[in-house]
Formats: structure tokens, C-alpha cells, sequence
């Protein structure tokens, strides 16, 4: 096992009602500002309900927040902040609502261009205003970690940064408020968690059966459970047990210790940003094909990943691995999450304007031994058309 540091500040109030515990969590006399995206909060009753907790508080809104949140649109949010002299924010949406906040509460306290938190990665953040968040959509982990992803709109890019400044005060999770999600949404998710699950786990052996089990046993739970969310939108338990599992999905927890990858997101990044993909969809298209290609590398976290979750034991070593991915493959399919650029309206044509941003982001050395080269990467595209 690798040494590490494991911090994780984040208090989670889990279960139904639990947003009429906002009081509790949200600093007296604090001028908060909720941020939430497109408006379904108002639909679902979720509005209301947060509104209802904050009534001893001075609140103000900012709505707009897009999926994979934009530098532009998160900039008037900091503005607003700076002019009303807000010290609190909390984020009432999915992932791309909480990622944006991480970012307008660090870049309210920052000197200068903002835009620099995101050249630098959130490696310059010295401070930021606390937050909070109530989920609406499990499938990033955003709500327990202090990873965010913007896009800046004028460039086309799509950047990650992290900070243990921006973890979450606290994040407020009822399954309930999840029933009314889009099937399309509730499918992302998962695919979603399954990913970073995999980005963790699927890399090379260090000796660490603890970090290899939870990972086994979170994939496990999606597998199974992901199928009967679609088919039953209102079992509470099944909702239950998919909101933790994307969360504890990309905590930290199962990735202290062990060699990270992350080279699937970053391809599946640049698809976002070129042609407005959702964030799972990408991950769809990139993840299988990245081990196909890969799989020498990969080969003995490949077996066993065919061993222990998918229960293949039998066949020689290629054979188990190919049907390992082909199953996750399917897994994806089954969530209705497409895994080919042609189902999306893409062809071998995107590919060059893919690799051209990886190159232009510096992302030529990707993975967890950085053995994946734009030549890598063209192969797993060339595979998923």
C-alpha cells in the first residue's frame, strides 16, 4: 500500500427530512446564498422545502448554474456575492451545481483573476467562503470531496482543480428528492460512479485488500441495484443505497493508498467541451476501449476485477478479460447510457479535435504509470466509433 493522507471534513445528514436540519448546519446570522441550476428544484418541491428551513436567515438566489458549470455564468454568481457581502453559500442541485459553487467560493476570496484557480488547478487558493449542499442527483461525489470541474467557454476547456478549502461544510442527502430525476439523469449517475470507482481500483495490485474490497463491493452495489432504479424510480432503499454509493464512490476513501488513473476523464473531458456531451457519456464511450487498449498493463486488476465482480473464472487470461469489459460495456448499455461516438452523431472525423485539446492542456501523459500518449488515446477513440 502507498503512503497517505486522509482528510475528509464533510458532515453528511443522510435519510428523509433531513433538509428541515438546515438551521442546524448553516452558521446563525449567516447571509447565505442558495445557487441552484435550471429550476427543477422549484418543480420537485425542493425549493420549498430549503426555503422553509432558511426563514430565520437572510438568503438571496442564484439560478442558472448549467450542467458542467461555466466559468462565465459562475463569475456573476462571485460578483454577487462581493457586492451584497455574502459569507455563505450553499449549493442545492446535482454535481455540476456543487462543483460550480466550490469554485464562486474560492474565487470570491481571491486576489486577482479568478481565471488563474483554474490555470493553477486550485493550487493557489488560500481561502474560500464555507458551504454547504443538499443533493438532488447522486453520481459525482462533488457533495463529499474537494474536487470541482468548470468550463471556460471562450477556450473550450474543461478543467478540473481541487482544494481542501472547498470541501463541503455539509451535504444534505434524501434519497426522496432523487424520485422525480429523469431516467436519462438517474442512468448518467450511474454510469457515473461506476467510472470513478474505476479509475481508482482499475489500475495495478499494491497490496491493498481493504481498497480493493469497498471498491468491489460499491461496483457490486451498482450492478445491482442500478437496474431495479430504472425499473422501480420510487423504492426508497434502492435510491438509498445508490446515493451512498456514488458518494463514497469519489470521497477519497477508496482511493488513499492506492495508484489513481483518471486518463478516461480526461479524454471524456475534452468530448464534453468540443461537442456538449453529458459527463457520463463520455465516460461510456472512453472506459471500455481505454482497457481494451490498456488491458496488458492492467491485466492482473483486470482478472480479478473478472473474478470478483463479474464472477468469470473460467477461459484462458484474454478471454476473461474481454468478456469482463464487454460486460461493463453492456452494464452501461443497460442504463441507458450509449458507449459509441456514432450514437451520439460522431465520427472518425472528431477524433484529431480531440487529441488537438488533449495536446493543448498538456494532457499527452495521462494514467496512472502516464503511459497514455495522444497516440494511446487515438487508438481508444478509433475503437469507439
Amino acid at each position: 500500500m502507498l503512503n497517505f493522507d486522509f482528510y475528509n471534513p464533510t458532515r453528511i445528514l443522510f435519510g428523509k427530512g433531513r433538509i428541515a436540519d438546515l438551521p442546524k448546519v448553516v452558521p446563525a446570522g449567516a447571509r447565505v446564498l442558495v445557487l441552484y441550476g435550471g429550476g427543477s428544484i422549484k418543480a420537485n418541491g425542493v425549493y420549498d422545502e430549503v426555503m422553509a428551513a432558511l426563514s430565520g436567515f437572510a438568503v438571496q438566489e442564484f439560478a442558472g448554474i448549467e450542467p458542467n458549470p461555466t466559468y462565465e455564468t459562475l463569475m456573476q454568481a462571485v460578483e454577487q456575492v462581493r457586492r451584497e457581502k455574502l459569507d455563505f453559500l450553499l449549493a442545492v442541485g446535482g454535481g455540476s451545481v456543487i462543483d460550480g459553487t466550490k469554485f464562486v467560493a474560492a474565487a470570491a476570496c481571491f486576489e486577482g483573476d479568478p481565471a488563474a484557480i483554474l490555470d493553477k488547478r486550485g493550487r493557489n487558493i488560500t481561502d474560500a467562503l464555507p458551504f454547504g449542499s443538499v443533493l438532488t442527483l447522486p453520481a459525482t461525489g462533488s457533495e463529499m470531496n474537494e474536487g470541482s470541474v468548470v468550463t471556460r467557454k471562450s477556450i473550450k476547456a474543461k478543467t478540473a482543480f481541487s482544494s481542501p478549502l472547498v470541501f463541503p461544510k455539509f451535504s444534505v442527502l434524501d434519497p426522496t428528492k432523487t424520485y422525480t430525476l429523469p431516467l436519462r439523469q438517474v442512468g448518467n449517475g450511474v454510469v457515473d460512479a461506476f467510472a470513478h470507482i474505476m479509475e481508482q481500483y482499475m489500475t495495478y495490485p499494491v497490496n491493498a485488500p481493504v481498497q480493493d474490497r469497498f471498491a468491489e463491493g460499491l461496483l457490486l452495489t451498482l450492478i445491482e441495484e442500478g437496474p431495479k432504479v430504472l425499473a422501480n424510480p420510487e423504492d426508497y432503499d434502492v435510491r438509498a443505497n445508490i446515493m451512498w454509493c456514488a458518494t463514497l464512490a469519489l470521497n477519497g476513501l477508496i482511493g488513499a493508498g492506492v495508484p489513481q488513473d483518471w486518463a478516461t476523464h480526461m479524454v471524456g473531458h475534452e468530448l464534453t467541451a468540443l461537442f456538449g456531451l453529458d459527463h457520463a457519456q463520455t465516460l461510456a464511450i472512453v472506459l471500455p476501449n481505454m482497457l481494451r487498449v490498456r488491458k496488458e498493463s492492467k491485466r492482473a486488476k483486470l482478472l480479478q476485477y473478472a473474478s470478483r465482480v463479474w464472477n468469470i473464472t473460467e477461459g484462458n487470461e484474454d478471454a476473461r478479460i474481454e468478456q469482463a469489459i464487454d460486460r461493463t460495456q453492456a452494464f452501461f448499455e443497460q442504463m441507458g447510457v450509449k458507449t459509441r461516438l456514432a450514437d451520439y452523431q460522431l465520427g472518425a472525423d472528431s477524433i484529431d479535435a480531440v487529441l488537438k485539446h488533449l495536446e493543448s492542456h498538456r494532457m499527452v501523459s495521462l494514467g496512472e504509470q502516464r503511459d497514455v500518449t495522444l497516440e494511446v488515446s487515438r487508438k481508444v477513440l478509433e475503437l469507439a466509433v
